[in-house]
């Protein structure tokens, strides 16, 4: 198997309708469809209310990049850079659908309702089915041989059913707009 239909099945596990252990995983189809996986085209921009998932300073190593296409290049999230062990916070209250190994990367999936959180990689210290806090530990940042290699880096995602947003948005971060100076200046 090649090593972007590798990073395809990685991605549409993590992305895919959260269900406890009890629950079968639902059916797939053979051929991925536009419904498991949109990018956002223009940032949804809730009001901040989240938490960032790194303490501060943390560096934005990679901002959040869509692609124009539903498969195309981009960056689906927004890499903070850290150090090993440091603990990751969960950036919204919620319950815990995924807590473990994923192609070789610990991820962390936290869901909050109409949206969820992604966070990799990260040696869980939480279970699925666990309710945390916005803030609360959920894992300890791990090195792994990522894009931001040498560099550790913390992935972050965000999605409201299968479109990517910018995290960002839940701390005040996000895209920035220039707007024209008012007339007389």
């Amino acid at each position: 198997m090649s090593s972007f239909a590798t990073m395809v099945l990685v991605a549409l596990t993590i992305i895919g309708p959260a269900s406890g252990p009890a629950e079968p995983a639902p059916a797939r189809p053979s051929v991925p469809t536009p419904e498991f996986a949109r990018v956002a085209r223009a940032p949804a921009a809730p009001a901040a209310h989240g938490t960032w998932p790194l303490p501060a300073p943390h560096p934005i190593l990679h901002g959040f990049a869509p692609p124009s296409t539903l498969w195309g290049a981009g960056h689906r999230g927004v890499d903070l850079g850290g150090h090993v062990g440091e603990t990751v916070r969960a950036a919204l209250g919620g319950r815990v659908t995924f807590a473990a190994v994923l192609a070789g990367r610990g991820v962390v999936v936290v869901d909050h309702g109409a949206t969820r959180t992604t966070y990799e990689p990260v040696t869980a210290t939480v279970a699925v089915g666990d309710v945390v806090a916005a803030g609360a530990p959920i894992g300890a940042l791990t090195r792994t041989l990522s894009h931001c290699f040498p560099r550790v880096c913390l992935h972050w995602g965000y999605l409201r059913g299968a479109t990517y947003l910018d995290p960002l948005t839940l701390v005040g971060g996000g895209p920035v707009r220039l707007l024209p100076l008012p007339r007389g200046r």
